[in-house]
């Protein structure tokens, strides 16, 4: 890329559901004169079609584009040089002909929601290991149990218990943080071996100060994209399970009964935050059922949303949450740092951050 210091002859094209906070305008423009922004008070997410403010003329000038789900042709469009989605997950854009028909950057959110969703992974694994649900329901009832309070023998806490991270992004990366604050020890897959300290560095964002950007917190590494690699990975006496993966041809359903099978040594704890088709929902049912697992938390699921009569509701041991882990007030301004980011590299003519690779589909 040719470097342009101020963005002379770019015009921005800002979809949020929300207003543009005044200040980042002034931070844009001081940083970027040459840079036009245009902005559209528009929910890609939960409406139809394009915006409807935003004319023809605006998208065959635009050449960047902040936007959800919603895309316009190339022909609507056809100076667009880059396109920022506001979301970590890019499973939606793989067959949308602006993706898949040419080679215009996309890049996603990803890192946005490392602190909620590790706060998530946490919180719902010592919920669990604490019994808080048990808890919960026998104060509904006015019931002191204390047979299973904390002298229970059954209680664990976290020091010493080996969480296994399937999908070291920064997510993953940030859920490696926290646990080693707890005194767990970690194991990371990644589809790419990283036999070498600079092979485990990620140039993702991350909250500064954050996730473990160098890789220097797993005790041991795992890679692999053959079905016997994970299934190693899985074997290797895991106490908590963390699906982080994207959803590819290759992830789909790659968590099914042989998998759980081979959790059941450890009674594995079973935590997805990546999506719902990486896990067979009906393999699950049975993990849970015959105790091949001792419970699991499900931010994401097999059909999405859940319909109120299917059976995953009623199985005991599982704590569902609607798709909601990655949820935070600080969710649009770290959205905008990492089109800050883009931006100035943009403006320097290098590489972007949390490009969509074309060829692995995330």
């Amino acid at each position: 890329m040719t470097p342009n210091k101020d963005l002379t002859g770019h015009k921005l094209l800002v979809i949020t559901p929300t207003d543009l906070n005044p200040e980042y305008l002034e931070h844009l423009h001081s940083q970027f004169p040459g840079l036009k922004v245009v902005h559209s008070k528009f929910d890609p997410w939960r409406s139809v079609g394009l915006p409807p403010d935003v004319s023809d003329d605006d998208w065959k000038t635009v050449t960047i584009l902040l936007t959800g789900p919603k895309f316009p042709t190339r022909e609507q469009a056809p100076n667009l040089q880059l396109v920022q989605l506001q979301s970590a997950g890019a499973n939606y854009i793989l067959d949308n002909p602006l993706f898949k028909d040419t080679k215009i950057p996309f890049c996603t959110a990803n890192g946005v929601h490392g602190p909620p969703i590790s706060e998530w992974v946490i919180c719902t694994y010592l919920a669990h290991q604490h019994r808080i649900p048990r808890f919960l329901d026998n104060m509904k009832e006015g019931k002191w149990d204390s047979e299973h309070g904390s002298d229970a023998p059954d209680i664990q806490d976290a020091v010493s218990q080996r969480v296994g991270i399937l999908g070291y992004g920064s997510i993953g990366r940030q859920v490696a943080r926290v646990a080693t604050a707890m005194g767990m020890e970690v194991y990371a897959y990644t589809n790419r071996p990283r036999p070498t300290p600079e092979s485990r560095h990620d140039d993702s964002y991350y909250v500064p100060g954050l996730g473990d950007p160098e890789g220097v917190l797993p005790s041991k590494w795992f890679s692999g994209t053959k079905p016997e690699e994970v299934d190693e990975f899985l074997s290797s006496g895991l106490d908590l399970l963390v699906l982080a993966v994207p959803l590819t041809p290759q992830t789909r359903g790659m968590i099914a009964a042989p998998q759980f099978k081979l959790l059941a040594g450890k009674k594995t704890y079973v935590t997805n935050i990546g999506r719902g088709p990486v896990v067979n929902t009906d393999d699950l049912m049975t993990a849970l059922d015959e105790g091949w697992i001792r419970g699991a938390a499900l931010d994401v699921t097999d059909p999405e949303p859940l319909p109120k009569e299917h059976p995953l509701w009623h199985k005991r041991n599982l704590i569902i949450t609607p798709h909601v882990s990655g949820n935070s007030s600080s969710y649009g301004p770290r959205l905008l740092a990492i089109l800050d980011i883009n931006l100035k590299r943009l403006s320097e003519g290098k590489d972007f951050i949390n490009s969509v690779s074309r060829k692995r589909g995330y």
